[in-house]
């Protein structure tokens, strides 16, 4: 009878496992892939290329570390940081660089220790799940922002 109990219990078990398992898989965040931050490099370049502008381009994943990077010839060596501190408001705030820019000068957020409050980095989004951001700094804000759309969207469609 115990034996029975136990085959009972070990079986239960096993399939309750295999559930949780399986439930875990399909629930898992997406993740900002290596080929995705290549598609959204690709598309920023084509895009900052397009209007001869020279900048640093960063494709972070959702906690702001960098997948790729890309300083253009004759972007200025200073674009470099001021793309990574983009990308670290972009991650921590989730809003866009700019956005978070007004948001803090009307006394709404609390400030991003290093960020920067001018445009130029945007959320990545897919399947209305935030999983990083793609961040460009050596044109003007508007500019720059331009050029991180375009970066966001070829991982977006």
């Amino acid at each position: 009878m115990m034996k029975k109990f136990l085959s009972g219990l070990a079986l239960l078990c096993s399939v309750a496992l295999s559930s949780l398992g399986m439930a875990q898989e399909a629930t898992a965040p997406a993740a900002l892939t290596y080929d995705m931050a290549e598609r959204a490099m690709t598309a920023a370049l084509a895009e900052a290329r397009a209007n001869n502008w020279n900048l640093t381009i960063v494709v972070a994943d959702a906690a702001g570390l960098p997948v790729m990077i890309h300083r253009m010839d004759g972007a200025s060596a200073r674009s470099y940081e001021i793309a990574l501190a983009k990308a670290l408001v972009v991650t921590t705030t989730g809003l866009s660089s700019g956005e978070y820019g007004r948001k803090l000068q009307a006394g709404e957020i609390a400030e991003v220790p290093n960020g920067v409050t001018f445009a130029g980095g945007v959320p990545v989004m897919l399947n209305g799940e935030r999983i990083g951001a793609v961040t460009a700094s050596g044109a003007r804000g508007v500019e720059d922002e331009q050029v991180s759309l375009a970066g966001a969207a070829a991982i977006a469609n």
